[in-house]
């Protein structure tokens, strides 16, 4: 009887091990495997002194060889996360894949590092990054943190957004609930698209540096 208990074969993509029980496996699932994109090019390594074939989309391997196969690619992109080396086969790179990639949390700053005496660019999110300039990209996250202005009174603030109440303790020190008392806040200088304008209790807007709010506070007889 014919034996049927196959062994799995192993392979490296770009050193990472894989293992399949199919024999032959073509380009393009080796590339599903690893995660590559189908346009990039894949290579199989070979003897040393000859040239590494180029594995096509269609192109089938045959993986039972006597050898462990090794494919690599040859272009990858290569790029830093706070420090923390990392790569992509594509030449495009969004705020959020950089995000999850870098374990960046969603309150803080994802910036792309700028020489020298230039600022770092602020990556916002839905944006993608070329990854196929000159130079290594190299990216840093920052506690997110402005200074905003409260009857002309500079506050450190922590968060993207400051509601009524929160607004009304930064400028009496706490927030009476009593309907007798009526506080007032208008604020300019934020973010577009609605850069001033008033609040009202529950209301939340988006903050930016420098942003001011003035308010008052009376009581109702």
């Amino acid at each position: 009887m014919k034996n049927t208990n196959k062994k799995a074969l192993l392979f490296f993509i770009d050193g990472k091990q894989f293992e399949t029980f199919e024999q032959f496996i073509t380009g393009a699932v080796l590339k599903n495997m690893a995660g590559i994109p189908l346009n990039v090019k894949l290579y199989l390594k070979v003897q040393e002194g000859y040239q590494p074939d180029l594995i096509e989309n269609d192109e089938t391997v045959d993986l039972a060889r006597t050898d462990i196969e090794h494919f690599y690619v040859e272009e990858k992109l290569n790029f830093t996360i706070n420090g923390e080396p990392f790569f992509s086969y594509e030449q495009y790179i969004s705020a959020e894949k950089l995000r999850a990639l870098g374990k960046i949390p969603l309150e803080d700053d994802l910036f792309q590092k700028v020489p020298e005496p230039w600022e770092d660019e602020l990556i916002v999110a839905g944006r993608k990054v070329d990854l196929a300039l000159p130079g290594k990209e190299n990216f840093v996250s920052k506690p997110f943190e402005v200074v905003i202005l409260v009857n002309t009174r500079r506050k450190p603030w922590l968060k993207r957004t400051i509601n009524f109440e929160e607004v009304v303790i930064l400028a009496f020190g706490s927030y009476d609930p009593n309907p007798q008392k009526v506080y007032t806040v208008n604020y300019s200088g934020g973010p577009e698209p609605k850069p001033e304008g008033s609040m009202v209790k529950g209301s939340v807007v988006n903050v930016k540096d420098k942003m001011n709010f003035d308010v008052s506070a009376t009581n109702q007889s």
